[in-house]
């Protein structure tokens, strides 16, 4: 296995020199080149069996990981790029939807009425104003041979998703929903349980794309409404008064509707 790891919370968090959480082959990037990274080790890889000087018997797994900030923003180009390419790759997201690394600046996954660095709520404003970017269904209309959606709440589905992933020949795609305690601000004890809720509510609905076939792997036996997932988060106490309840009613609508 090879790894490339953008510049993000899991690489500040599992590398603080000179040690290291990682007993694989490991490579840290930039924040927007993870992808650009693993697919030029991929290349390498294919080009020295073809040469002979890797043993054809001899198989390796690539893998790229980001976060929302590296994936859904500024690491989207070269993440479209291997995608399209058709390398032989997984890329895997860790989406908490804020720039967490560097101080909590919305990203385009950062929900609406989110109060962020970069879109603080106040008087004047309820909070980040736009609906997040749906990046499964971007890599969705790559054509790649899997895609899917996870969360850590439903650890077995995440696992069956990441071994279907590495199983499959050709780019696949994970996006895995990550609470995050400091820039949600929830307390640390209720992060399995919020992840639950998100896909209780369907604000992260469970569902694969397998060679452009739709399976939607979990059904809430009773949705529940959003409000239960904004409710424990501190980035959306301030849409729980009265002059932006139209907010959690467009949260609502877009949820129902997507």
């Amino acid at each position: 296995l090879v790894i490339a790891n953008a510049t993000g919370c899991l690489e500040v968090c599992t590398t603080i020199f000179p040690r290291t959480a990682w007993n694989v082959n490991w490579v840290h990037s930039a924040f927007e080149n993870a992808a650009a990274t693993i697919a030029g080790v991929e290349t390498m890889y294919t080009a020295l069996k073809n040469k002979g000087k890797i043993p054809q018997d001899k198989e390796i797994k690539f893998l790229a990981t980001g976060g929302d900030g590296g994936t859904y923003d500024i690491g989207i180009q070269a993440l479209s790029g291997a995608m399209e390419r058709g390398h032989n790759i997984v890329y895997l997201c860790y989406d908490n939807n804020a720039y967490a690394n560097t101080g909590g600046q919305r990203s385009s996954a950062t929900p609406m009425g989110a109060s962020a660095t970069t879109s603080p709520s106040g008087t004047q404003s309820p909070g980040k104003i736009q609906h997040r970017k749906d990046l499964t269904k971007i890599l969705v209309a790559h054509n790649i041979p899997y895609v899917a959606q996870a969360c850590p709440s439903r650890w077995q589905d995440l696992y069956n998703k990441a071994k279907k992933a590495f199983e499959v020949e050709g780019p696949a795609f994970l996006n895995v929903l990550c609470p995050c305690p400091t820039e949600w601000k929830y307390d640390e004890s209720q992060g399995v349980r919020l992840a639950r809720t998100a896909v209780d509510t369907c604000v992260w609905p469970l569902y694969e794309v397998e060679n452009g076939k739709y399976k939607i792997n979990y059904r809430p036996k009773e949705k529940k409404p959003v409000t239960d997932w904004l409710k424990p988060q501190g980035r959306f106490r301030h849409l729980f008064k009265e002059k932006h309840a139209g907010v959690i009613k467009e949260i609502q609508r877009h949820v129902d509707e997507n």
